[in-house]
Order: structure tokens, then C-alpha cells, then sequence
């Protein structure tokens, strides 16, 4: 599995909360593994459309989909708690 290029807007969001090293270390931890014990991967259906989401820390988290082509979108990264 891989993950599409981040949007700059996202990028610019990791960097302006310090969570660049973070959100690269859960990344990796998702791509090699989904059910990893610290991503609390989560199913969340919108709708008729599923999303997802992983935590970077307790704090924020990281909303995805997958696409057909074995690859994911991030599509947000936000505060958990907003």
C-alpha cells in the first residue's frame, strides 16, 4: 500500500503544529500495518461513502479513503476534539 502526495495545505497544517515526525512515523506504521496498536484505525461512514481515520497522537488524527489503485487518500488532518 502507499499514500498519494499530501496536499501543501495539509503540509503546511504538520508544520505549523509540529507534527511533521509524527504524522511520517504513524504513516509508515499504517502503511506496513493498518491494525497498528497506536493508529486507532477507524471506520467512519458518511453517507454512502466510507471514511477513515488514524491518530497521530492523542490529539490530532488523520482522515483517508482508499482508492482503487492499493493507495490511499488523505483527504484531512485535524484536531480530534474539534
Amino acid at each position: 500500500m502507499r499514500a498519494n502526495p499530501l496536499r501543501k495545505n495539509l503540509q503546511k497544517y504538520l508544520v505549523r503544529h509540529g507534527l511533521s515526525r509524527k504524522f511520517e512515523k504513524q504513516l509508515n506504521h499504517f502503511l506496513v500495518d493498518s491494525t497498528y496498536p497506536s493508529l486507532n484505525t477507524e471506520k467512519m461512514k458518511i453517507g454512502h461513502i466510507d471514511i477513515y481515520s488514524f491518530r497521530i497522537d492523542r490529539k490530532y488524527r488523520v482522515i483517508f479513503t482508499y482508492n482503487s489503485d492499493e493507495s490511499i487518500e488523505i483527504i484531512d488532518i485535524n484536531n480530534h476534539y474539534q
